[in-house]
């Protein structure tokens, strides 16, 4: 009873209640959209912050690490200290002494920079008493990866030094050009001041400070805990350094820094722990959203059920009519767009059906009888030149003449016995562009004779072009045409060129003369009677070419004709190279 009452309503009003009732969609969207743009600014917000930690953190380094750096800078110019540590003292009180002149220098140092673990002094200086501040500079020192490294810098400035253990601060107090003995402050930064910079830094991710070749030197994980991947005797290059699926990477590279340039510390965020909230509230949207689809599914099958039966009735009958069955669809007298249809469709199939009936079967025989006229009509034009009984009656006349002493003659009969033995031979539609030009020359031999020097003709052929096939017959009516409408009718020696050459994938065939020319009205008139489908005549012609190539190649070949009055004429044909089997 309810689908009666459904097939009665308006399609218009059924989709304007089925909207009124799915709203799920808009609010589906609103809540995605919602949720999208939560999302992209809470990963804003979060990156923001995550720069800001890193960038105070990368200042507090730089801070800590530029005390360590004043130390050492304090210590390469106080003369007492490089007195100190380059003199030959008498003894070793006189060593003592001086170096009671200088321990104002390191009490400075030990009061002023909690953040100093320790400093040391190495040097070579035999005279070198080993104290808390001062220590003898021998090979095991030397030995060592900072001091290896330290011999690669400059000594006018401090460089750092950085292991998976600590920071130092080196520089050299000497230069062995000018100095006996060999001088080196090392300073090590304070372990704990370094970790408490690191957690109290408000960054959440992975910490890396690299090295100015991108070496990861020293790392302290997300958890707190320094990265177990970093040794004394490895580091990580950029593509070692673990990221989680979706990273956010932030870097800071120091600048305009003669001991820093060119560091990074180098941090690793992940996103999904980040935006770990958002992603519990896009559950409930989901939950949301499903049964905001779910109640208007239930609506919506209960009054699709009136549209889509009817309409795959519809849809059935019409199939059918491929198949020449015009079904009529059942109709119970629905009121509504559908009903309306049906009505109409019955109408159009029987109106179809007499029409197949009367006009259909007619049309397609006329059809068929213009294919046959067609096939016939090509049929035609191969026998044009196919008369068996002249090539006989010419052998016969050529050996009478070569009896007789007449040699040219007989060789002017002999190329026309060629063409029409080639005409006689050739029963497929197709021939290479070698046997094409041997007829063309053939042809051109006899034109000669004819005209005895008044032609004189050229031919250039790409020898990669001669085994490629095309249409029989396609290039030497082309080549009539110059000969006798263009070379016959002027008083002077008469030149035909003809070209032959590959393009991509055509075959560019251009022939050209110095004749009488084309006006641009013929021209016109030319191109007007090559484009329609009137008769052929019975010669053969341009007209006769340009209809077989249609045949051949519908419309991807190209015909263009250039002429001036009395100048000459070029033809252009460019044909497609088609592979044959």
């Amino acid at each position: 009873m309810l689908n009666i009452r459904l097939h009665h309503l308006k399609l218009r009003s059924k989709l304007i209640l089925i909207y009124v009732i799915c709203v799920f969609i808009p609010i589906v969207l609103t809540n995605v959209m919602f949720y999208h743009v939560t999302t992209i600014n809470i990963k804003n917000q979060k990156t923001a912050d995550a720069e800001q930690a890193l960038a105070l953190l990368q200042s507090e380094l730089r801070a800590l690490i530029d005390d360590a750096a004043g130390i050492s800078y304090l210590y390469s110019i106080d003369n007492q200290l490089s007195n100190l540590l380059n003199s030959d003292h008498d003894s070793y009180d006189r060593y003592v002494e001086s170096l009671s002149g200088v321990s104002s220098l390191f009490n400075r140092a030990d009061k002023e920079y909690k953040t100093i673990r320790s400093v040391k002094i190495m040097s070579d200086n035999p005279m070198i008493l080993t104290s808390s501040h001062i220590i003898k500079l021998e090979d095991d020192i030397r030995d060592t990866d900072w001091y290896r490294q330290s011999k690669h810098y400059n000594n006018s400035y401090p460089h750092l030094y950085v292991t998976s253990d600590g920071i130092s601060v080196i520089q050299k107090l000497s230069d062995r050009r000018y100095e006996s003995y060999e001088n080196v402050v090392k300073i090590d930064l304070n372990e704990n001041y370094i970790k408490q910079i690191f957690d109290l830094s408000g960054f959440e991710g992975d910490i890396y400070l690299l090295d100015p070749s991108d070496q990861a030197r020293y790392g302290r994980l997300a958890s707190g805990e320094p990265s177990g991947l970093i040794t004394a005797d490895r580091t990580l290059g950029l593509d070692e350094i673990p990221k989680p699926n979706k990273a956010i990477v932030i870097s800071k590279q120091y600048q305009e820094n003669r001991y820093l340039g060119n560091w990074k510390v180098y941090g690793v965020l992940d996103e999904e722990k980040i935006l770990y909230d958002v992603r519990q509230s896009g559950r409930f949207i989901l939950w949301f959203a499903g049964v905001n689809f779910l109640v208007p599914t239930i609506v919506i099958l209960l009054f699709s059920r009136s549209i889509h039966t009817r309409i795959q009735a519809i849809l059935k009958r019409m199939k059918s009519v491929k198949g020449k069955h015009f079904e009529r669809i059942p109709y119970h007298r629905e009121r509504d767009e559908i009903g309306e249809l049906a009505v109409e469709y019955n109408r159009m199939s029987t109106r179809i059906e007499n029409l197949i009936n009367d006009v259909y079967v007619s049309e397609i025989q006329k059809k068929e009888l213009e294919l046959r006229q067609r096939q016939a009509q090509l049929h035609a034009l191969h026998s044009q030149i196919n008369p068996h009984f002249l090539f006989n009656a010419l052998e016969t006349i050529r050996m009478r003449s070569l009896m007789n002493g007449e040699s040219q003659t007989a060789k002017t009969i002999q190329n026309m016995a060629k063409i029409f033995r080639k005409s006689i031979l050739w029963k497929r539609s197709f021939v290479t562009i070698r046997e094409e030009l041997e007829l063309i020359e053939c042809f051109l031999e006899i034109q000669k004779y004819r005209f005895d020097s008044k032609l004189e003709y050229h031919i250039e052929v790409d020898q990669s072009v001669m085994d490629i096939e095309i249409p029989k017959m396609a290039f030497l009516p082309f080549v009539e045409n110059a000969s006798i409408h263009g070379i016959e009718n002027i008083p002077g020696i008469g030149y035909i060129t003809i070209q032959i050459a590959q393009e991509k994938e055509q075959i560019i065939f251009i022939i050209s003369d110095n004749g009488v020319g084309i006006d641009q009205e013929k021209i016109d008139e030319l191109h007007r009677y090559f484009h329609e489908d009137a008769a052929m005549g019975d010669s053969i012609g341009m007209k006769n070419v340009i209809t077989r190539l249609k045949i051949y190649y519908g419309e991807s070949f190209n015909f263009a004709i250039a002429s001036d009055p009395n100048k000459g004429t070029r033809i252009t044909l460019r044909l497609p190279i088609t592979q044959r089997e």
